[in-house]
């Protein structure tokens, strides 16, 4: 199969930042690609060689767009998998499958599967309704405290509380979700898996993540995480196992917890390029976007070693700010060495929203993390 400078046509759900990332590759590689988004301004339109605005829940939209790419990715999960189902029969190249992308889509699928593949996660029980979760509680079946979980349409902590007591509930919506016990975890870590359809799989090192306390958002991400080489060959191992145990084909990242009895319990997946892998872009042989290209194409994968140590700051609009953006300060981080920002092309900012990040490389990752924390504390995304 020839992809460069072809008539093979790659189609991408979403084109958000994530798929405008990935643009920057198949730019490189010349490889013609069709993106579908609902949003008539989404950062992809004006890299793709043709930008169709829809619906991607919508079965009809997806398989119009679909029938017409040879193959078929996702730079985010909630799309219509029935959709993907019969573009699959059609001989469309599907990649996740739309058999994968149907459990992780599913917060309480997804924690089913590790249960039945023996793939460590936390304790949880599945609740179809709010009031059968707060009559288990009522009653001392679910023990207090636990993390309440949409089962489905999370994202960047939404659909996920603490709950302490009775009262917490109220305020929850009434849907499908998981109580999934409260561990004390030491760290958070992650892993980024690439696989392809022949089976082979290459790892990255292990990040270790740094969230905010109020929006429940991925702060900083540390490459390598700092852990010993012990836990990082277990977490590394469990990563691998659960895209084998997925078939996945893709890139899937791989969020975890690291105990404080130094056990290694997966939290969710992301099967497609995630925030926990965007310094690979500077600190890689082969950046996460590029290896996702390499896996749904079913080429030989890169080297996922470090070229240097990194810290990703993520960007996101500051509090009481919504409007038309603003990069406040960002000339001087541009002066601190070592520091390469990245712009989304979000025209409009709001509170805690994902505007851009920062990355920051240095042969030390304690010295890149005071970098980080100087480049936190400097640049400020708000608005006119």
């Amino acid at each position: 199969m020839t992809y460069f400078s072809s008539k093979h046509k790659l189609g991408i759900l979403g084109g958000g930042q994530l798929g405008k990332m990935l643009l920057y590759n198949t730019r490189k590689f010349d490889i013609h690609t069709e993106v579908l988004d609902p949003s008539a301004d989404a950062p992809c339109k004006l890299a793709c060689n043709a930008f169709h605005q829809g619906n991607l829940m919508d079965y009809d939209t997806v398989v119009e767009f679909g029938k017409n790419v040879d193959t078929l990715t996702i730079e985010i999960e909630n799309v219509n998998v029935q959709a993907l189902e019969t573009l699959e029969k059609r001989g469309i190249n599907v990649y996740p499958s739309s058999k994968t992308l149907g459990i992780i889509q599913n917060k309480a699928k997804q924690k089913l599967f590790y249960a039945d593949h023996n793939l460590p996660t936390a304790p949880f029980v599945r609740y179809a309704y709010k009031n059968e979760l707060q009559h288990a509680v009522t009653n001392e079946v679910q023990p207090l405290p636990f993390v309440w979980k949409s089962a489905q349409f999370g994202y960047d902590g939404n659909g996920v509380k603490i709950v302490r007591n009775i009262e917490d509930i109220e305020a929850l919506p009434n849907v499908e979700c998981i109580a999934e016990e409260l561990i004390p975890f030491e760290k958070e870590l992650a892993v980024t898996v690439a696989r392809n359809p022949k089976g082979e799989i290459k790892v990255y090192p292990v990040v270790e993540m740094e969230f905010h306390p109020e929006a429940n958002q991925v702060e900083y991400v540390l490459c390598p995480a700092r852990i010993s080489e012990q836990i990082a060959q277990k977490a590394e191992l469990v990563a691998r196992n659960t895209a084998s145990a997925f078939e996945h084909v893709g890139l899937l990242a791989v969020e975890m917890f690291l105990t404080k009895d130094e056990n290694i319990l997966i939290n969710e997946v992301a099967p497609r390029p995630h925030n926990s892998g965007h310094q690979t872009i500077e600190a890689s042989y082969t950046s996460q976007f590029e290896q996702h290209l390499r896996a749904v194409l079913n080429l030989p994968l890169g080297a996922t070693e470090n070229k240097v140590c990194s810290v990703m700051v993520n960007l996101v609009g500051a509090e009481h700010y919504e409007g038309p953006v603003v990069y406040q300060n960002i000339e001087q981080i541009m002066a601190i060495n070592g520091v390469t920002p990245h712009i989304y092309g979000k025209k409009m900012t709001r509170p805690f929203r994902k505007m851009g990040h920062v990355t920051i490389v240095d042969p030390s990752i304690e010295k890149a993390r005071e970098k980080a924390q100087q480049v936190k504390e400097s640049i400020k995304v708000i608005s006119k």
